[in-house]
């Protein structure tokens, strides 16, 4: 097959795909999930997680801005996070530092990957951190060393700030 051919598979292939992909999300989204299409555009959507049970974010909103490349499925999704995180894998700018979405050979992308499958591992990353592999390590460190603390500021961060500290009073 020439590289025209190709290209102009690829190009055939992309939009199907895309809109598959899209309709499933609005359509069946993994639970705890609502999807959204981001307006003006046809391969951009929004994702409202719900903070899974039994972590820091529990029944907290968080919205992810879900953008495709023109070459998806063979480059990963353009996902970040639109509210502010406390997390050691998320850092200011809602960048999310998860192997799915790095190309190899650093990361684990695969085009037989699906946007789902790819929405369900960052909401299983904000139950189980990977602080092996942090983007904020001070965060990291803090999830290992003292787990109250980080909780109570997870819980409690919103606008890239940390609420006033609920830490109980010794006095």
């Amino acid at each position: 097959m020439c590289a025209t051919s190709e290209r102009y598979t690829q190009k055939m292939q992309r939009p199907f795909r895309i809109r598959k992909e899209i309709a499933f999300l609005m359509n069946q989204p993994p639970e705890g999930m609502f999807c959204f299409r981001k307006e003006g555009t046809d391969d951009g959507i929004i994702v409202t997680i719900v903070g899974p049970p039994g972590c820091a974010y529990e029944a907290n909103v968080l919205e992810l801005d879900l953008d495709l490349p023109f070459r998806y499925p063979f480059q990963p999704p353009h996902i970040k996070f639109r509210t502010p995180v406390y997390h050691p894998n998320i850092d200011n700018n809602g960048r999310i530092c998860l192997d799915l979405l790095r190309m190899p050979p650093n990361g684990a992308w695969k085009p037989t990957l699906k946007l789902a499958d790819i929405l369900i591992a960052i909401k299983l990353l904000l139950l189980h951190p990977n602080v092996d592999d942090p983007l904020m390590p001070e965060i990291a460190d803090e999830y290992i060393n003292n787990r109250f603390m980080f909780e109570i500021k997870a819980r409690n961060f919103e606008d890239g700030k940390r609420k006033r500290d609920l830490t109980p009073s010794i006095f």
